[in-house]
C-alpha cells in the first residue's frame, strides 16, 4: 500500500487519500497517460543519463565523436583500400561516417535500454513509476551525442568535396525511426535481462552482427543479388535508416555502376519503399515491445 499526501495542511487522518496498487488482470493496456504524467520524472532521468555519462570523463563530448569517427576509419581502410566495396560512387570517409552516426546512436541506445531495468533495480525495489520510464530514457540521453557526431559529419563532406544535399531534412524523421527502433528491441531485451541475466552478453554479439547487416552493403547491390526478393532487406529496419541517410544526404552524388564506362544515379523510389518497409516493422516492434514489457513488469520488483 502506498499513501500519497495531498498539498495542503493534514487536519485529520480521515484527509489522508491512500493509493492501492494492485498487479492488472487480463488485457493490459500501456497507459501512455500515466507516462505524461510522469514526463517531469522522464526527463530528470533523461538529463541524470546524460550527465553520469560525461561526469569525470578524460575526452568529455569528445567520446560522441571518437567512436563513429574511429569505425569509420577502420571500416574505410578495410573495404574502400584493400577490398575495393562498391560504395555507389561515394568516397569511403563519407559513406561510412554517414552511415555511423546513426548506427552509434542507436547501438548504444539499444545497449543501455537493455541494462536499464537492472541498473535501476534499487530505484524500483523503492518507490513506484511507470517502469517505461526507464528504457526510454536510456534511449533518449543518446541525443546529445548523437547531434555532435552529425554536426561533424557536414565537415567531413565538404572535405570529400560532398556539399549536402536538399533534401536533408527528411533525416529528422529517419532519426525519430531510429529512437522507435531503439526504444522496441530496448523494451524486449530489458525486460529478458531481467529475467535471464545471461541476455546482457548476447547483446553486445547482436549488435556487432546487426551492424555488418546494416551498414556495409548499399540496397543497390543487395537489390542485384536477391532480385525479386530485394525487399525483405526492410525488414531489418536500420537498414532503410543507414540507407536513407545516405541517400538523401548524398543522392546528387549517388550512382550505380553499370558496366566499367557506365554509372546511372541512385533511384528515389527503392529507397522510399525500402524505409517504408523497415518503418512499418519499427512500429510493430515498438508496440509489441511495449505489450510484452507491460505484461511482464509486475515481476520485475521480485525478481530483480
Amino acid at each position: 500500500m502506498i499513501t500519497a499526501i495531498k498539498n495542503k495542511i493534514i487536519d485529520s487522518p480521515d484527509e489522508i487519500r491512500r493509493v492501492i496498487i494492485t498487479p492488472p488482470k487480463g488485457w493490459i493496456p500501456l497507459d501512455l497517460g500515466e507516462l505524461w504524467a510522469s514526463r517531469e520524472l522522464f526527463f530528470f532521468m533523461v538529463w541524470r543519463d546524460i550527465k553520469v555519462k560525461y561526469k569525470q570523463t578524460l575526452l568529455g563530448f569528445l567520446w560522441a565523436v571518437l567512436v563513429p569517427f574511429l569505425n569509420m576509419v577502420v571500416l574505410t581502410v578495410l573495404f574502400d583500400r584493400v577490398t575495393k566495396l562498391e560504395m555507389n560512387g561515394l568516397k569511403g570517409p563519407v559513406y561510412f561516417y554517414s552511415a555511423m552516426v546513426p548506427w552509434t546512436y542507436f547501438a548504444n541506445s539499444l545497449t543501455l535500454s537493455s541494462n536499464s531495468m537492472v541498473q535501476g533495480a534499487n530505484m524500483m525495489t523503492k518507490v513506484y513509476f511507470p517502469r517505461m520510464i526507464l528504457p526510454l530514457s536510456a534511449c533518449l540521453s543518446g541525443i546529445v551525442d548523437f547531434l555532435i557526431a552529425f554536426a561533424i559529419l557536414f565537415p567531413i563532406m565538404l572535405s570529400q568535396g560532398y556539399p549536402p544535399a536538399a533534401s536533408t531534412w527528411v533525416l529528422i524523421p529517419l532519426s525519430g525511426l531510429t529512437t522507435l527502433t531503439a526504444a522496441g528491441c530496448g523494451f524486449f531485451l530489458s525486460a529478458l535481462n531481467v529475467k535471464y541475466r545471461d541476455i546482457r552478453y548476447v547483446i553486445p554479439f547482436l549488435v556487432q552482427l546487426w551492424m555488418w547487416c546494416s551498414v556495409l552493403i548499399p540496397f543497390s547491390k543487395v537489390a542485384e543479388k536477391l532480385g525479386p526478393w530485394k525487399y525483405l532487406w526492410g525488414l531489418n529496419p536500420m537498414a532503410g535508416v543507414i540507407e536513407g541517410f545516405r541517400y538523401f544526404l548524398l543522392h546528387p552524388h549517388m550512382t550505380i555502376k553499370i558496366d566499367e564506362t557506365t554509372t546511372v544515379p541512385v533511384p528515389m523510389e527503392p529507397v522510399v519503399l525500402l524505409i517504408a518497409i523497415g518503418a512499418a516493422v519499427s512500429t510493430v516492434l515498438f508496440w509489441s515491445g511495449a505489450v510484452y514489457f507491460k505484461r511482464t513488469e509486475k515481476q520485475f520488483a521480485d525478481i530483480v
